[in-house]
């Protein structure tokens, strides 16, 4: 059995790694952080879904609930184009830092369930952080389990945000995809 920590985006992308990491005898810790979140009511939403998740499944859980907004901003401006690339880095190096200081065996991350992400760039940015901190990413595709993790986070009544997090990415969400022209009289 090895202690694993599970860094979580949100409640729904940790049902099925949570599951999976588990069911292979694994005692999993979740880690809650997550600076890219944005505006502060997602944020506040997507804490709350984690509470839930904990309560429902038992499953523990560590926050550094810490709404990053000017952390986030920092690393990122005039980086927009590399805000994933930043955005791993600043979530994974934590969670490293957090495995190696409470002595677990390896750490991964719910990144790794959504089929919207970078999973060779998380990959690559959770071994740098593992070598780092002396403690091993590991690799899983969590992506096979993404249909039984919808449906079960919906049978679990877990917020399902409709965004990856940052502000980028909500606006990509709901701007208009086409602006009409304005005529002038």
């Amino acid at each position: 059995m090895s202690r694993i920590l599970l860094h979580i985006c949100c409640a729904p992308c940790a049902v099925y790694p949570l599951r999976q990491l588990g069911s292979e005898g694994n005692e999993v810790v979740c880690f809650f952080y997550n600076p890219n979140i944005h505006p502060y009511r997602e944020y506040a939403q997507r804490l709350e879904s984690v509470h839930r998740l904990e309560a429902v499944t038992c499953a523990p859980v560590l926050y550094r609930d810490e709404y990053g907004l000017e952390v986030f901003l920092r690393h990122v401006v005039f980086l927009e184009q590399d805000r994933c690339a930043t955005c791993y880095k600043l979530r994974l190096e934590e969670a490293a830092r957090t495995a190696a200081e409470n002595g677990f065996d390896a750490f991964t991350t719910t990144l790794l369930y959504s089929k919207f992400q970078k999973h060779e760039l998380i990959r690559e940015t959770g071994e740098v952080a593992g070598k780092a901190c002396n403690v091993p990413f590991l690799y899983r595709d969590f992506r096979v389990g993404w249909r039984e993790g919808v449906e079960s986070s919906k049978a679990m009544n877990l917020y399902r945000q409709p965004y990856c997090g940052c502000v980028y990415s909500e606006w990509e969400r709901y701007r208009p995809r086409s602006t009409p022209s304005r005529r002038r009289p």
